[in-house]
């Protein structure tokens, strides 16, 4: 996913939660179930990293986040009241009815996390979905030379290095800019053409500036 591209889905999302949930896969890497798992006693705001429970083998481990993925949380868990550390941490925001008629939150599942996408795809004409989010976290962190492919492996969770090693094809969408780039920045050092070369020796001129309709310099 483009920089642009992220910037306006990001715009797009109606409320804290879901720029808390786009900020952490953004950062982590995380899968949607993954992310969806966690509770609020995984987020350690001090270390700034997330447990999540591995999809898969369910073994549990601890991502690096972003700061800007720890200010969207906090702002949307101060906007829905306490929560104890054993509680998800992420809650629909419309409240449906208990049976003795109180209002009650309901724990956000998949379903519900590919509507809030759906809504931000109509909006934008586009078809992203969580899998890019993650995808978009790993072709940034394969770009940065501090991290190894080891490194990357460990994050995105993958058993087998061959699996992380996918994420290096290159999109031709990618290709062609960066050839669009090249191509720019040759022309910028082409010396301009500021003048028509004198005709060659033989020809005249004025018969010259009859045919072309100017008078060559």
């Amino acid at each position: 996913m483009p920089d642009e591209q992220w910037d306006a889905l990001f715009t797009a999302l109606r409320s804290d939660r879901d720029r808390a949930l786009a900020s952490l896969v953004i950062s982590n890497a995380s899968r949607a179930s993954e992310v969806l798992g966690i509770r609020c006693g995984d987020l350690d705001w001090g270390d700034q990293v997330v447990r999540v429970r591995r999809k898969g083998t369910g073994a549990e481990q601890w991502l690096p986040a972003s700061n800007d993925a720890f200010v969207w949380p906090r702002l949307y868990l101060d906007s829905i009241g306490p929560l104890e550390p054993s509680d998800p941490v992420w809650w629909t925001l419309r409240r449906r009815r208990r049976g003795d008629g109180t209002p009650a939150r309901q724990p956000l599942n998949y379903d519900a996390l590919r509507a809030v996408l759906r809504r931000v795809n109509d909006a934008l004409g586009t078809n992203w979905t969580m899998h890019d989010l993650r995808h978009t976290c790993a072709r940034r962190m394969l770009r940065d030379r501090n991290l190894s492919l080891r490194d990357i492996q460990t994050i995105l969770g993958h058993a087998h290095l061959s699996t992380t090693q996918l994420y290096l094809e290159e999109e031709p969408e990618e290709v062609i800019r960066r050839v669009h780039q090249h191509l720019l920045a040759l022309k910028q050092t082409e010396p301009a053409i500021n003048a028509v070369p004198a005709p060659a020796r033989g020809y005249d001129a004025a018969d010259l500036a009859v045919l072309f309709g100017e008078v060559p310099r």
